[in-house]
C-alpha cells in the first residue's frame, strides 16, 4: 500500500476529503448468536468479478457475485489504479477475499457455515453512491440466512 506522500496530488486531496459516514444515533453492532454457530458472508471492495464477467468501469456503483464455492483461479481483479499493488491478489486470493478460510473455519467449528453467496465492490466508487447496492447485497444475504458479515476493505 501506498503511503500517503506518495499518492499523487490530485488523489491525495480526494483521499484526505472524502467523507466518512458515522453512526450517530444508529446502532451498527447488534449481538448474534455464537461464533460456532454464525453463517458469515464476505463483502470486499476489491473489484472481485469472475471470468468472463463484465468487469469494474471507473466510479462503478454496481456489484457482483461470487460463489461460496467458487475455483480462486475463476476469481480476477478489475480494480486500476497506479497506487494499487495486485502482488498479494496473484499469489493468494484469500489475501484481500478470504474464502478458503472461511470454508476451513466451517470444517473446524469455528464458525457455523459458510454463505452459498459472497459479494464485491469497487472500492474508488464514494460509499454513500453504493448505498443502493448495499441494500441489494443485505437482501440476498438475509435471504441466504446470513448474520456475520465480514469485511474486507481493500
Amino acid at each position: 500500500m501506498a503511503r500517503l506522500e506518495e499518492v499523487p496530488r490530485s488523489e491525495r486531496k480526494m483521499m484526505v476529503e472524502l467523507d466518512c459516514s458515522g453512526f450517530e444515533g444508529r446502532r451498527p453492532w447488534v449481538a448474534g448468536p455464537p461464533l460456532s454457530e454464525r453463517r458469515t458472508a464476505i463483502v470486499s471492495t476489491a473489484a472481485l468479478n469472475l471470468r468472463g464477467d463484465d468487469v469494474y468501469q471507473r466510479d462503478a456503483t454496481d456489484y457482483r457475485v461470487i460463489p461460496g464455492d467458487v475455483d480462486p483461479g475463476d476469481v480476477v481483479m478489475s480494480h486500476v489504479s497506479v497506487n494499487f499493488d495486485r502482488t498479494g491478489f496473484q499469489q493468494d486470493l484469500n489475501v484481500c477475499f478470504p474464502l478458503q478460510r472461511l470454508h476451513e473455519m466451517a470444517t473446524e467449528g469455528t464458525i457455523g457455515s459458510v454463505a452459498n453467496f459472497h459479494y464485491t465492490v469497487s472500492g474508488a466508487a464514494h460509499p454513500l453512491e453504493l448505498a443502493d447496492s448495499a441494500r441489494e447485497m443485505a437482501k440476498a444475504m438475509r435471504a441466504d440466512a446470513v448474520d456475520t458479515v465480514l469485511l474486507i476493505p481493500i
